[in-house]
């Protein structure tokens, strides 16, 4: 499954969101159960709850008159994924950088020396 970074990233740059995965990664809760841990309407939760479920980061389960979320742990992985990839081509590019600072034009061309 392809990672949507722009939707993954948007969903974790809100603090509550944040906050409310970290909670359902470790123990499914009930949209209502979340909604009384937070200083907002219970709607404002729902539509937390839908911003990352959206992105795929949670699932959502109906269990009677309940919604309960859980976390995917795999979708999470993924997107460190990206981030490990973007760290990787910044290192490369910081050793670039190093090479050519000390002098080292062959390495920083990606030759043999």
């Amino acid at each position: 499954m392809v990672v949507d970074a722009d939707r993954v990233f948007q969903a974790l740059a809100d603090a509550t969101r944040r906050d409310i995965l970290a909670r359902v990664l470790h123990e499914g809760q009930s949209v209502s159960a979340l909604a009384r841990l937070y200083p907002m309407s219970f709607a404002a939760v729902q539509k937390h709850v839908a911003v990352l479920a959206s992105a795929g980061l949670v699932t959502k389960e109906r269990r009677g008159r309940e919604q309960v979320v859980h976390g995917d742990v795999a979708a999470l992985r993924r997107a460190g994924g990206v981030l490990t990839e973007l760290e990787g081509l910044w290192r490369h590019r910081v050793r670039g950088i190093d090479d050519i600072i000390r002098g080292d034009s062959d390495a920083s061309a990606g030759r043999a020396p």
